[in-house]
């Protein structure tokens, strides 16, 4: 990856999560930006007696940092970059944490890995407290009505193509960049084999509904040696993140849905609710499912809905009795 006015410290700890712990181009990115306005922040803060929060953060040059000023960094300034963020961008709890994340695992990085600084000054860093939201799922009713709104395309590849997009999406619960690497080759009869996060491998099976509509498509699916991928765009490459969400977007809004509500990741929450809810599979099975590292994570599906407590009340045995 190139990684623009980028020290070279800060360019092979990037390039040591990238290819050594095996994190996405993506994950890197943001760890990229989350740091290069750290150090900024830092040398406004160290060199710049007096700045404030007017001042251009973006036009500080980082390229010059050395180890000791990233050693002198103490536990006061990152309380202050905190500080800084929260009256200047405003972020959220999530970007916070997020921030902080990046900064405690660059710090980890520079002590315990390359061993260039002799303490590490964020380890009393505490990661902000993130609220427990359920997660925004389709119904069932919905999921169908979703279904139903691709059968008005009128492009026959399109509509194929997106009827099987779906139909992953809302079956095997992948993530959009786990759909979009999907490959011909990747697909052994009920067999498909997913890259997901840090680059591990895991095998998803296919339903009846999901073979038939991959099959259905690659009847029609323009022939293209140039690429592997099964779900290509007009311009037969790849198809992009990007394409999905504004084809998503469309068929939302066809089936009157609230497309500003529902993404592509909420369809992979769809599809974890709906196999906890209706098809009685357990917690351990859907974190497999969904390729979590931690059951953690996937007991955000264990939520219950109107329907479920409604129902709990009504089985307790006080509502039977006479009265």
């Amino acid at each position: 990856m190139n990684f623009e006015t980028c020290p070279t410290i800060l360019e092979d700890y990037l390039n040591y999560m990238l290819t050594i712990k095996g994190r996405s181009k993506l994950t890197v990115k943001e760890y990229y930006y989350d740091l290069n306005r750290f150090l900024k922040f830092i040398i406004m803060r160290k060199k710049l007696f007096g700045f404030n929060l007017n001042s251009d953060i973006n036009s500080i040059s980082i390229v010059n940092i050395s180890k000791k000023e990233l050693a002198d960094i103490d536990i006061t300034d990152l309380h202050a970059y905190i500080s800084f963020c929260d009256s200047y961008y405003n972020d959220s709890t999530k970007t916070k944490a997020r921030k902080i994340s990046s900064i405690k695992s660059f710090y980890k990085y520079l002590c315990n890995i390359v061993e260039i600084i002799d303490k590490d000054p964020s380890e009393k860093l505490e990661l902000p407290k993130l609220q427990k939201r359920n997660p925004v799922y389709l119904t069932l009713n919905e999921s169908e009505k979703l279904i139903n709104a691709i059968k008005e395309e009128k492009n026959d590849i399109n509509r194929a193509r997106d009827l099987c997009i779906m139909l992953i999406f809302l079956t095997c619960g992948l993530r959009i960049s786990e759909l979009t690497g999907i490959n011909i080759s990747s697909i052994k009869g009920e067999k498909l084999s997913v890259i997901g996060k840090g680059n591990k491998e895991r095998i998803v099976f296919l339903n009846e509904n999901c073979i038939y509509s991959i099959n259905k498509y690659l009847e029609i699916r323009p022939i293209t040696p140039l690429t592997d991928a099964l779900f290509i765009s007009s311009q037969k490459k790849r198809i992009s993140n990007r394409t999905i969400q504004l084809r998503l977007k469309k068929y939302i809004l066809l089936a009157g849905l609230d497309p500003l509500l529902y993404t592509p990741h909420k369809l992979r929450h769809t599809a974890a609710t709906l196999m906890y809810k209706y098809g009685d599979v357990d917690i351990r099975t859907i974190q497999s499912i969904l390729g979590h590292t931690s059951v953690a994570t996937t007991q955000i599906y264990t939520h219950l809905d109107d329907d479920d407590i409604r129902s709990g009340i009504s089985k307790n045995p006080i509502s039977k009795l006479k009265i």
